[in-house]
This record gives structure tokens, sequence and C-alpha cells, in this order.
């Protein structure tokens, strides 16, 4: 198990990913500029508004830092988070990092208004064979490389996706009390 998981934390709900390592036993490091990244041993980039955090990680020039860290350490982002390590964006406003072989629509469960909260079926995960997910402002994966596993669904459509060492989910995790998928990341791409 690694000792210390960053989260990026220029904006968004990072602080909830803080609480679900925590509960986990893990210590975190709040990134907020390069130099945040040495003695993280992953990164976990948040949900938020993905045009400010384009913004922000081009102010606090981040982008060269976090896909370098990328190389060699585990990366995982939810729902903007997963805009953000996306290959291409259907917004143009927005630079994702191109840490995973997907493209990802925003937006496209609805607005906020539309935000929901349903069980999804799980195989890879030990314990109960459902999983709370929560949507707010979801964005969709509308297509995958081939190299890319899907690991849930929703309606034939993926939300959790993992290539290499990156995952990326379009639903917050952190927002339930449920914390299997944190401890999937921890587990699976680090030496216990």
């Amino acid at each position: 198990m690694p000792k210390k998981i960053g989260i990026l934390a220029l904006q968004g709900d990072f602080a909830k990913h803080q609480e679900m390592l925590w509960l986990l036993k893990i210590e975190t490091i709040l990134v907020k500029k390069p130099g945040d990244l040495h003695g993280c041993e992953g990164l976990i980039i948040p949900g938020g508004e993905t045009t400010t955090l384009t913004k922000l990680i081009q102010k606090y020039n981040l982008y060269e830092p976090i896909r370098e860290f990328a190389e060699e350490h585990p990366i995982m982002g939810t729902c903007a988070g997963a805009i953000m390590v996306a290959s291409t964006v259907d917004d143009h406003r927005i630079e994702p990092l191109q840490l995973i072989d997907i493209s990802v629509t925003r937006n496209a469960y609805g607005r906020q208004i539309d935000s929901f909260i349903t069980q999804v079926d799980v195989t890879f995960l030990q314990g109960p064979t459902r999983f709370k997910t929560v949507f707010i402002r979801a964005p969709k994966i509308s297509n995958v490389g081939s190299q890319v596993e899907v690991l849930m669904e929703l309606r034939g459509n993926p939300i959790m996706v993992q290539e290499s060492n990156v995952l990326a989910l379009t639903f917050h995790p952190e927002l339930t009390t449920d914390p299997r998928i944190h401890q999937y990341f921890l587990e699976h791409f680090f030496t216990i």
C-alpha cells in the first residue's frame, strides 16, 4: 500500500477524496504546485469545473509535471478529473492531460438538476455486487481505445475505465460511504 497519495487541490471536491483516503489510513498531500508532487506515490484528480481546472493547471504550470508524474505513478480522475485525464474532449476550452485513450463529452447526462444516484453492478470489487454511483453534471466516455479496459458500465456506457496506470470514472465515489473504489486504486496499482 502507498504511504502518501496526492490530491489535486486547485478546485472541486478534493476534501471528500482526502476524507476517503484518511478512512483507509492513507496520508494525503494537497497538490497545488509542481513541487507538491514530490513525495506522492499516486495522484487523484477530483471533480470540479473543467474550464476552471484547465485555467488553474495552466496558471500553476502543472501540465508537464502531472504528465511526467503519470509516467511512473498511478492517477485516478473522477468526473471532471476523468475529462482532464482523457485524450480528447468535446470542448475546445479544455486542455486534457492525454493520459488515457478515451474521448469524453462534458455534461452528457444533463445539467445540475439532472444529477442522479444509482446502483451499478460490479464484478471486480470485493464485497457487495452493487456500487452506489453519484452522477453530478457527469461526462460520458464516448470512445475507448483498444488498450482501455471497461470496468463499470451504466446502460451500456462505460463509467469506469482503466489503461495502464490510469483510472477514469465519470461518477463521484468519494461522495458515498463505500471506500471500495479508492481501495481498488490503492491495491491494484501499488505493490502490497
